[in-house]
């Protein structure tokens, strides 16, 4: 699993969802990348999605790996351990809606 915490451009995660940014170029890709989250209502956070600025980046296996540890990441971060969505794994989350719209 890659560390991402020294490649953050800009993080903002609250209650109600937010997102963290990354630059791929220690990783040997020229572009940022982000994990998100929505606020679906009723205090659930919806699942976690990614994008990149790169063009066609869901056709590289190394960028989508990226994009899969990155959503992890988040997931971590948005789940800690003393929080009431402790026992929401990873899996539970992404079986959520991306969007209540």
């Amino acid at each position: 699993m890659r560390t991402f915490k020294d490649k953050i451009i800009r993080e903002r995660i609250t209650s109600r969802g937010g997102g963290v940014e990354i630059d791929l170029q220690e990783f040997g890709h020229n572009g940022q990348m982000t994990a998100y989250q929505n606020y679906l209502g009723g205090g659930m956070l919806g699942g976690i999605a990614s994008d990149c600025n790169i063009d066609n980046w869901r056709e590289d296996d190394d960028l989508v790996e990226i994009a899969y540890e990155l959503r992890k990441y988040f997931h971590g971060v948005t789940n800690p351990d003393d929080s009431d969505w402790e026992s929401t794994t990873f899996e539970q989350n992404q079986s959520m809606p991306v969007s209540a719209y």
